[in-house]
């Protein structure tokens, strides 16, 4: 695949090929992301006109879009300036207007000569009570009337761009499209009814209805699914990489996991014993592990990776497990060290402020295999940092890692098994979207004991009361969140608002029972605020929304989330997480300020209804579209021109499937269908992402 396909180079040549562009119009039409013929072929016509030949106007609901055929009866010309010039016109029942302002009479009277007849397509209006058509779309000849589609596709414009010629521009670039090889599996392509691919070209371009527009028409589906199956294929070889870098079987003997499980005093989850089984299947194969495991929010993703763990020392190995943040790390260290004592393994801790001797004896240690389990920040992958025998590398809170730090941490130890956890739950689109070269693992159950947490949703007028409530409790000796509102997305004026509700609870509650945490404060600070709330020497701590991800403070019962309508689902739902960790009734009260917006009450009711992180991400996903649910940070997230990832997730599960058979069955595509996924991954450019995509 090292150069594109000769059939594929009029698709790729410059637009002033095509007819009637010019340099000018070549760089308005950038703005529309059309640089070559190939980009106009995939610009789709996002709605029509219907342009069927009536015999009347009478009758017609106006205003609307009609066609008639007219017999021209007379012309009123312009009576004085910024005056229109009128024709008279009559079809076979009734007569009306055309109408034309800064029109050349003469020119007027050549096109419409009196008592000829005349084709006119335009929107029919009402004015005065005359019926009448303001510059006609089209005027024909009727002999002509074949040159006029019966349904006219409509396209997206830019300024300067008019439909007429974007219109001519796509019918040029349709025409350069050429026979190509079928990609999609001919079952498959078979049982959808799908044509081949120049046929949904053509037919996405010509639509004969509004049904042809729609995502559900089979040329537009077939176009989406190739966008989706492109994308998959690229994944799938990725991923087909990955799986050929050499790997280490490393087979659990349940010796060190039979005592844990053994001492839990809950049984795991159906689904955690399904993710256990899931990755050490893959760890017991040659082929590296590249696994991501998605859960909710306490859904046991810790006892999963832990288990992991066990399975490498079990196989004679080492362990790491990297967390976002210091503070997350040893949180890491507490829950596992009891668990590591009565499986009998070393379990330490690295960050970046170990240092002197203490730091050397560790790292000593380490290369001489006497630790067997590493939990640390991103600190594990600093230069002098070196295991004996990294078997697995366990990624906690993906999303908080930049691609490189994952990479990095793999170069530890080339063919070590990856194992990434991540606790925002992600819709199965998107979730195939962006990990689909990731086998992934689903934690859907929560653990037995969870105390639910109930929500609320109170009026901002109502402070007092909550403030009152939260005394009584703090008085009883739990501890709470109090998160306050995003302002304007300015970091300075959510921390003034942050700092002014620091005051104002100090005042109401006691100095000494409140603590503050926020992104302007140097990391020791934040961590020994932190810490400082973890260790119960503060009662209530008002935050920013920098509260980290995944802090487990038992005793915190009450969540408090100030102005929760400028907050999005998935962040109202992971903050809420952060209460209903230890055994005594959890609550989190959202406070808004009426009166809400009709996505601003979904977002709220939704919440109180339901804590299902997976439900709750994909109504997030259903309210605001994939591109906010994930953010610009995500910049993993593909963009497609056709295919819509919140309405075809069905067709992103049947292309990941269709890929991935594809590349097992034949993964140097060099069969009559591969070669066709070759000039497939060419002519939708992914030939630039087989570079580019996480392999893990």
């Amino acid at each position: 695949m090292s150069t594109r396909p000769e059939v594929l180079f009029p698709l790729f040549a410059r637009l002033e090929t095509l007819p009637g562009i010019g340099e000018k119009t070549a760089k308005l039409m950038a703005n529309l992301h059309v640089h070559v013929p190939k980009d106009l072929v995939f610009t789709l016509p996002f709605s029509g006109i219907d342009r069927r030949l009536r015999p009347t106007v009478e009758g017609v609901m106006a205003p609307q879009v009609v066609t008639v055929k007219v017999l021209v009866q007379g012309h009123i010309p312009a009576r004085s300036k910024g005056r229109p010039h009128r024709v008279e016109v009559s079809d076979s029942t009734s007569g009306f207007q055309l109408v034309f302002f800064h029109a050349r009479s003469d020119w007027l009277e050549r096109q419409l000569p009196v008592g000829e007849e005349r084709i006119v397509s335009g929107k029919l209006e009402i004015f005065d009570g005359v019926p009448q058509m303001v510059h006609p779309d089209h005027i024909l000849l009727p002999e002509n009337i074949a040159d006029l589609p019966e349904f006219e596709p409509v396209y997206p414009l830019t300024q300067g761009v008019s439909q007429k010629l974007m219109a001519r521009a796509a019918t040029a670039a349709v025409g350069l499209a050429p026979e190509l090889g079928e990609w999609i599996d001919p079952d498959l392509k078979s049982r959808e009814g799908w044509p081949a691919w120049s046929e949904a070209v053509k037919a996405a371009h010509t639509p004969h209805g509004t049904f042809d527009v729609l995502p559900t028409s089979p040329a537009r589906q077939r176009l989406a699914y190739d966008e989706l199956f492109a994308h998959q294929l690229t994944l799938a070889l990725a991923r087909g990489q990955s799986r050929r870098r050499k790997g280490r079987s490393s087979k659990a003997t349940g010796r060190l996991q039979g005592p844990v499980l053994r001492a839990l005093p809950y049984e795991p989850t159906r689904a955690q014993m399904r993710a256990i089984s899931e990755v050490q299947d893959d760890m017991a194969s040659v082929h590296r592990m590249n696994r991501l495991l998605q859960g909710d929010v306490g859904a046991g993703k810790t006892l999963v990776a832990f288990m992991a763990l066990l399975a490498a020392v079990e196989a004679g190995g080492q362990g790491a497990m990297m967390a976002p943040t210091e503070i997350l790390a040893r949180q890491h260290l507490q829950g596992l060290r009891p668990l590591a004592e009565k499986a009998g393994v070393v379990l330490e801790i690295l960050t970046g402020r170990d240092s002197g001797a203490e730091r050397r004896a560790k790292l000593s240690a380490l290369k001489a295999g006497d630790i067997s389990i590493l939990v640390g920040t991103h600190a594990l992958f600093q230069k002098g940092v070196e295991f004996q025998d990294l078997r697995l590398a366990v990624v906690d809170e993906q999303h908080r890692f930049g691609v490189s730090q994952r990479l990095e941490l793999g170069r530890k130890s080339p063919s070590a098994d990856v194992l990434v956890m991540t606790a925002t739950p992600i819709p199965r689109s998107l979730s195939l979207a962006q990990y689909g070269d990731m086998d992934v693992s689903v934690l859907d159950e929560k653990p037995p004991g969870r105390t639910p947490v109930q929500t609320a949703l109170v009026s901002s007028g109502r402070m007092g009361e909550v403030v009152e409530r939260l005394r009584n409790s703090l008085d009883d000796g739990r501890q709470a969140y109090w998160v306050c509102p995003l302002v304007e997305e300015s970091e300075i004026l959510d921390l003034a608002a942050a700092e002014e509700r620091f005051k104002y609870l100090r005042s109401a509650l006691g100095e000494a029972r409140i603590g503050l945490v926020h992104g302007q404060m140097p990391p020791a600070q934040k961590d020994a605020a932190m810490a400082a709330f973890v260790a119960g020497q503060t009662q209530c701590l008002v935050a920013t929304t920098v509260i980290e991800v995944g802090v487990d403070v038992p005793n915190a019962s009450i969540m408090v989330i100030e102005r929760a309508e400028t907050f999005g689902l998935a962040q109202l739902h992971q903050l809420r997480g952060r209460v209903g960790r230890g055994s005594a009734a959890s609550t989190c009260l959202l406070m808004y300020q009426g009166p809400l917006s009709e996505g601003g009450r979904r977002r709220l009711e939704t919440l109180r209804d339901t804590d299902d992180g997976f439900r709750i991400a994909e109504e997030d996903l259903a309210m605001r579209g994939a591109g906010d649910v994930l953010g610009t940070a995500q910049s993993g997230m593909p963009r497609f021109r056709n295919a819509d990832l919140e309405r075809q997730a069905g067709l992103m599960a049947m292309a990941q499937k269709d890929a991935r058979r594809l590349i097992d069955a034949d993964p140097t595509l060099t069969t009559p269908r591969g070669e066709a996924a070759r000039t497939l991954l060419w002519l939708l450019e992914q030939d630039k992402a087989i570079q580019m995509i996480s392999v893990g």
